[in-house]
């Protein structure tokens, strides 16, 4: 039996909508003689079972094992054609992409001028909507028809489609350059996190350097600048220059504002622009814009003429719950965030085929956290269970690092002291092997296995000894990494004040609204 998540076909017919389905069942039943057609009967089939089965559709007699995959191969092409019909998928990009079809066919019966019409129109519609790689083929295809659709003015229209095309071949190599540039910072972000130390700072900042290339601020386009100031987001991220986080992601959500209705044709790239800026905001502790941002953002997504499909409904829902949760953080409001936890875990179940593991990890991280902030500690353990005993997660190793410094914390604060001496020792090996062992986790390890040793009238003056310690390296370039996974000042402050860790943030708050 083939797993269901494995099975490409099975994932797409379950991912299809009543509406959807309704649809593909018109489009294959147009002719008469598709009505009993065998890919129909296995798209029914599929659509019945809860898992998919091989087993079972062979025992239906639908089709014969030899013939299985051309005809899973054949109705899988059949539903993205249907798909591609349906309204809800009409967007400008498969639109332009619709009349450059019409127009090749039209070339291809030797029907030049109703061609060029074709495409001189779709040009400045492509053009005007920032789809420069369909207008740079556009402008090819003239190019062919031109010369063999021989008119008078042949000489300046030649010079006007080499100069449009140079045009759009230097945009197109500066957007390729720039989106090289900020995919690879984003796996650099992915595989090791922050820069750790000075040759981490120095390799990171070469390799920008290297790869940016020049340009003029006011000779880039709309999709130029969206890759500019990522690259730039992406770079300040690894370097933990959170000012400059906050800058260069109100420049991308702001270029969006600009154009509206850039909004509608990319919602992917404005609900990720806001979902950094929202990042960029809490690590900088601007709570009261925070709120005002993630607000702005919910009203958007939720407006009727916003886009609808699975992909954006899944990265919705993990950009808004995921910053709902840092919400609280900010505030100190953990106990009014607890009711999101049953509405995360429904949504990590309905969008786990479009939600990768990491994003889920994180996700599982926050809530941990939220827990934590309650003093929940048992089912802090819980969630951080989930990460730590994830083998499969390659991504993010300070993400794994710091959900089993938060998990020792966690032990020591429910009194699983002999849990807690052998998450010590796991948790130590664990930062040796990744060669990851910071001042941070130095000195919390350190306090924690000290902890046995510690009589109880002198354990106020060994929090106080670790909270100067720490307090070192809040502001340190690559130490504060640290802090923006686990709040460990305030936690230390609410045992030294004895208050609730959510009281000690609040106060913080309000003190810093003010």
């Amino acid at each position: 039996m083939t797993n269901a998540y494995k099975d490409a076909l099975f994932v797409l017919v379950k991912s299809l909508s009543k509406s959807e389905k309704r649809q593909f069942k018109l489009y294959v039943g147009r002719l008469g003689v598709n009505t009993d057609a065998k890919f129909l009967a296995l798209f029914n089939l599929l659509d019945k079972n809860k898992s998919y089965d091989e087993k079972s559709i062979l025992e239906s007699g639908i089709v014969k094992k030899s013939q299985l995959s051309n005809l899973k191969a054949h109705l899988y092409k059949q539903i993205l054609v249907s798909l591609r019909l349906n309204p809800v998928n009409q967007n400008i990009r498969i639109q332009i992409r619709e009349q450059l079809d019409f127009a090749t066919i039209l070339y291809q019966k030797g029907l030049y001028k109703q061609s060029l019409k074709i495409l001189d129109k779709v040009k400045g519609v492509a053009i005007d909507n920032e789809e420069k790689n369909i207008a740079y083929e556009i402008v090819e295809l003239e190019k062919i028809i031109e010369t063999q659709y021989i008119t008078r003015s042949l000489p300046d229209r030649a010079d006007e489609l080499v100069k449009q095309a140079r045009k759009l071949s230097q945009q197109n190599e500066m957007t390729s350059r720039l989106s090289n540039l900020s995919l690879q910072l984003y796996g650099m972000m992915l595989k090791v996190g922050y820069v750790r130390n000075d040759e981490d700072l120095n390799r990171v900042q070469k390799y920008f350097s290297k790869n940016l290339p020049s340009y003029k601020i006011n000779d880039l386009g709309f999709r130029e600048k969206l890759w500019l100031y990522k690259a730039h987001l992406w770079y300040s991220f690894l370097v933990q220059d959170f000012l400059s986080c906050y800058k260069y992601s109100t420049k991308w959500v702001n270029l969006f504002y600009d154009n509206e209705g850039m909004i509608y044709l990319n919602p992917v790239f404005f609900l990720k622009g806001n979902h950094y800026l929202l990042e960029s905001l809490f690590f900088v502790k601007y709570a009261s814009q925070f709120r005002e941002t993630l607000d702005k953002m919910e009203i958007i997504v939720k407006h009727p003429d916003f886009p609808k499909n699975d992909n954006i409904s899944s990265l919705a829902f993990l950009y808004l719950y995921s910053n709902k949760l840092n919400l609280h953080f900010l505030e100190g409001t953990f106990e009014k965030g607890i009711y999101l936890v049953k509405i995360i875990e429904y949504g990590i179940v309905k969008h786990s085929d479009r939600i990768d593991a990491h994003h889920i990890m994180i996700l599982y991280y926050k809530i941990a956290c939220l827990y934590f902030g309650i003093g929940d500690n048992k089912t802090c353990i819980k969630y951080l269970k989930k990460i730590i005993d994830n083998k499969s997660l390659k991504m993010r190793e300070d993400l794994m690092c710091f959900a089993r410094v938060l998990s020792l914390v966690a032990h020591y604060e429910a009194g699983m002291d002999y849990h807690l001496e052998i998450q010590l020792k796991s948790t130590y090996k664990f930062l040796l092997k990744m060669n990851d062992l910071q001042a941070v986790q130095k000195e919390m390890i350190k306090f924690l296995r000290n902890l046995g040793d510690i009589y109880p009238q002198d354990l106020k003056n060994e929090f106080q000894r670790l909270y100067r310690e720490l307090k070192k390296y809040e502001d340190h370039p690559y130490e504060k990494r640290a802090f923006l996974y686990l709040d460990i000042i305030s936690w230390l402050e609410s045992h030294l004040q004895n208050k609730p860790v959510g009281q000690i943030i609040r106060e913080k708050a309000l003190a810093t609204a003010r």
